[in-house]
């Protein structure tokens, strides 16, 4: 794989695998162009609620708007320019209030494989 840059406008988001809420994921780079991470952007509508159990390891950058995560740890709120690192394993509740989110994210290993 070569040097790439990627724009949100580069994204084919589509809603989140077994997943009933507005929120979209967009993979640009995963196993299918051989690199070990996957990359994309994540677009969460306004007041959703998505909980799960990480199957891989998660950074999520917020670009535009604000989350709160919440585990049995406790609950942070992150905004524009913000980073969230979710561990594989961890229980999380991931939540957007009236303005939704925009994020970047970066998963280990490959998520989709994990999800299947």
């Amino acid at each position: 794989m070569k040097l790439r840059k990627f724009t949100i406008a580069d994204a084919s988001l589509e809603r989140s695998p077994g997943q009933e809420a507005d929120i979209f994921v967009g993979n640009l780079v995963d196993e299918r162009q051989g690199g070990p991470i996957t990359i994309g952007y994540g677009r969460y509508a306004p007041h959703q609620s998505l909980a799960e159990t990480m199957a891989v390891d998660d950074v999520m950058i917020v670009l535009e708007g604000r989350l709160t995560v919440s585990t049995e740890a406790g609950t942070i709120v992150a905004g524009a320019s913000d980073i969230v690192y979710m561990p594989k394993g961890e229980a999380v509740t991931i939540r957007t209030d009236e303005e939704g989110a925009l994020t970047a994210y970066v998963t280990y290993p490959h998520w989709q494989p994990a999800h299947a």
